[in-house]
């Protein structure tokens, strides 16, 4: 059984059965028929005419997204919620308040409230600081507004851009997720609120990148891969819930798996929060895993394997699972389990304090303040990533500033086209188009107007002129624009087009849950818009706003006429538009890195750049599955070097190991570079990744300027789970380099040396010179006795920048 207090203890010692199971289930306020959760019609429970009174009778633990179902005015709800917890405390025997929970993963999913950027855009930012200001925000205005817990951020991996949620992720590497993801919980919960991780566990392997598929990971892909950034966040980050997923694995439910939800979680990893369900998972044990017999049998199976709380209501753990215990196939104690979990969960959040609720309701509500506004538009600054430039960009750096801009694309004047598929926008509001989004959002064509204009001011010009046409919509076959976009471009001096995705739910756009795809190209008829565009002969600056990345190799390195700028913007949220229009100003310089590989094709997938030498190109296959570019890939203004790498020449396996160099702008304008450390174990007893991310920290430099960062890497970020399922770290060799990029590092070998020369493939591999600089790979020699892995061991690498 779980420690708790005392006073928990005594609660739990007064309950009936009934009482029990009401803090084990959440209570969906005004769900109608808005879509927002998978097979929600077909879940919904049938309207009986009882009254809310009536349905808490016996008390609640959750009370399900009391702001984000539908737009409502802040101060209203709040005056309502905090009259309605004040009844539940009077009215209900043992007067516990409800739970509110509230979807957080692009800020608070709630009418006027700001939109920050998809965490896919955290990745990119490389910026763990900033996105804990970020979470820090959202977790002050659930505070204000008597919310206690978030579901997010998402931990998944990405494993293939196919899936739609790949914009809910941070990026494809485990350690940039794990460190990206737990600055986010800290500053959530720095508020008073508690996060809650998603969706644990290997959600996003699922097969051929299509939702709640099955999910065929070996037991080193779990547990090297998808677990370490549940690992980061629950130990370092001290997170206090966890979320499972979806997905089976090797055939196994994750929500039925008692080996994952309490072998892994709370024996290995030695979590003491709440696990809550995903919406409607424990139901799905029976109707869509086919594991369970009824709603009883999934209830108890959900709830032997670790799921403490079912989410979104009650449709399992009320009446089936009291009937699993009164007949005695299910003991009770696993109710109690859960019961002491949720109630130390409401005292650790004040709920069962005779003050809570007492104060009096926020009467005026700002959920989208300046600091809100300032931390949605630095980090959507961030997190844009330059694919390519020919010159064309800064439109500052032109000798005589361009008269004229036509900014064309489907995406170009659509505020929802800057949001995540979990933006109130795109999750809720896309049900009432009419409806109005309630907070200020420019679009990128608004954007431009704003910017340029004041750009032009400053220096004494007149704002250029925008013509703007639309050339196409997002999805959809229908050419019949192009000809007036193409003729705007054409009489401009650039064409600033914006093309890419629109978010949403199951099937309602081509990005976000459920919206899987089967090709990585530009959805509907976009591309042949860009290219049309860039056939009347203007400079093309084409801006990427999409959820996941696309195969856009056309327009980075066809032969043929092709952009002349590529700008890669991951739904940067509501200061995006702003954002984009500042670079392509020169107002900022573009520092943003992918956080995922840019794919060549739908075919090349799955892919990770975490792959061995078989894993990549090679002589023993005639397809390759290079990407366009790779992990860590951005673009500048400006250039930098590194130079004089220092690495220790021995470390202990438990131990750890410094590396440093010299870092230098290069160019003429300031700009931010985000210093990569990687790591290749040169010889392993399992197969090891070619390349491998081992630290990373942002850095500003003007120009010229040079600063010496440094970092303490410990052993265990060359830890794998060896053949007994152990984590280890093994003696040996390993190279270490910074570079630009995953891609970026002194060539050791020609691709003949896979065979050794036995085979010699006779379709050659392209080769492609990609921008980037790498310095000359340095060896550590790790020495000792393998070393087993414990969450006691060091996981962070450290970094420090000095003076040169």
């Amino acid at each position: 059984m779980p420690e708790v207090s005392e006073r928990v203890r005594a609660l739990h010692a007064r309950m009936t059965l009934e009482e029990k199971l009401g803090q084990v289930v959440g209570f969906w306020l005004d769900q109608g028929g808005d879509v927002v959760a998978p097979m929600q019609g077909e879940m919904a429970a049938p309207g009986d005419g009882r009254t809310l009174a009536e349905i808490t009778a016996q008390g609640i633990g959750h009370y399900t997204r009391v702001y984000g179902t539908r737009p409502v005015d802040a101060a209203e709800r709040a005056a309502w919620l905090w009259a309605e917890q004040r009844r539940l405390k009077r009215e209900t025997r043992l007067g516990i308040p409800a739970l509110v929970h509230e979807e957080v993963l692009t800020g608070l999913a709630a009418w006027r409230a700001a939109t920050f950027p998809t965490p896919l855009a955290w990745g990119a930012s490389f910026d763990p600081d900033l996105v804990a200001e970020v979470g820090a925000a959202i977790g002050g205005s659930m505070r204000e507004l008597g919310i206690h817990q978030g579901l997010a951020p998402v931990l998944d991996v990405v494993r293939d851009p196919r899936w739609g949620r790949v914009d809910e992720c941070i990026g494809e590497d485990p350690y940039l997720v794990g460190t990206v993801g737990t600055a986010f919980v800290r500053g959530l919960q720095g508020a008073g609120v508690h996060a809650t991780l998603k969706h644990f566990l290997g959600y996003s392997g699922s097969r051929a990148g299509r939702n709640h598929a099955p999910v065929h990971a070996g037991p080193r892909e779990v547990l090297d891969v998808f677990l370490p950034p549940f690992e980061m966040a629950i130990l370092d980050g001290g997170v206090r819930s966890v979320m499972n997923s979806y997905a089976e694995i090797d055939g196994v439910p994750v929500a039925s798996s008692p080996e994952l939800l309490t072998g892994v979680l709370r024996e290995r990893l030695g979590f003491t929060g709440v696990v809550v369900a995903d919406y409607f998972a424990v139901a799905f044990l029976e109707v869509m895993h086919r594991v369970a017999a009824d709603r009883g049998d999934a209830a108890a199976q959900a709830l032997v394997a670790g799921i403490d709380v079912e989410l979104p209501g009650g449709d399992a753990y009320l009446a089936p699972l009291a009937e699993k215990v009164r007949s005695g196939a299910l003991d009770e104690r696993y109710v109690d389990r859960a019961v002491l979990r949720a109630l130390a969960q409401k005292e650790e959040l004040g709920l069962l304090d005779p003050g809570a609720f007492e104060d009096e309701p926020p009467a005026v509500v700002d959920l989208d303040t300046p600091h809100h506004q300032d931390l949605a538009r630095r980090l959507a600054t961030e997190s844009v990533v330059l694919l390519a430039n020919d010159g064309v960009l800064p439109l500052s750096g032109w000798t005589v500033a361009p008269r004229r801009v036509a900014v064309l694309g489907p995406n170009a004047d659509r505020a929802e086209a800057l949001q995540g598929c979990y933006s109130f926008a795109n999750h809720v509001l896309a049900h009432q188009p009419d409806h109005e989004l309630g907070f200020a959002i420019p679009t990128v064509r608004e954007a431009l107007a704003t910017v340029l204009g004041e750009v032009a001011a400053e220096h004494g010009g007149a704002a250029p002129e925008l013509v703007v046409a639309e050339g196409c919509t997002v999805e959809g076959d229908d050419t019949s624009g192009f000809a007036d976009a193409v003729a705007a471009a054409a009489a401009a001096d650039v064409a600033v087009v914006v093309v890419g995705d629109q978010a949403g739910l199951f099937g309602r756009g081509t990005v976000g849950e459920g919206n899987d795809c089967d090709t990585l190209e530009l959805p509907g008829v976009q591309r042949a818009l860009v290219e049309a565009v860039v056939g009347s002969g203007t400079p093309v600056v084409m801006v990427l706003l999409t959820g996941r990345p696309y195969a856009v190799g056309w327009a980075l390195d066809g032969e043929g006429p092709r952009p002349a700028a590529v700008l890669q913007a991951f739904f940067p949220g509501e200061g995006g538009g702003l954002a984009v229009a500042d670079l392509v100003a020169g107002r900022a310089n573009p520092s943003g890195r992918l956080p995922v590989s840019l794919p060549r094709s739908a075919g090349a997938q799955p892919y990770s750049y975490l792959h061995p030498v078989l894993g990549g190109p090679s002589d023993v296959t005639s397809t390759d599955p290079t990407p366009l570019r790779p992990f860590g890939f951005g673009l500048s203004y400006t250039t930098f070097a590194y130079d004089d790498l220092v690495v220790d020449r021995e470390a202990a396996t438990d131990g750890s190991f410094a590396a440093a160099v010299t870092v230098t702008n290069t160019g003429e304008v300031g700009g931010a570079d985000v210093v990569q450390l990687y790591g290749h174990d040169v010889v392993g007893s399992l197969t090891r990744p070619v390349v491998q991310l081992l630290g990373y920290t942002r850095v500003e430099l003007g120009p010229g300027a040079s600063r010496r960062v440094s970092f303490r890497v410990p052993a265990a970020r060359l830890a794998f789970t060896d053949r007994r399922l152990v984590k280890v770290v093994e003696p040996g060799d390993v190279e270490v380099w910074v570079g630009s990029h995953a891609g970026a590092a002194t060539p050791v070998a020609d691709m003949k040396d896979t065979t050794g020369g036995a085979i010699t493939n006779e379709r050659q591999q392209e080769k492609r010179d990609l921008p980037g600089t790498a310095t000359a790979r340095a060896v550590v020699t790790l020495t000792g006795a393998v070393h087993a892995v414990t969450t006691a061991d060091e996981r962070l690498v450290r970094a420090t920048v000095q003076e040169a």
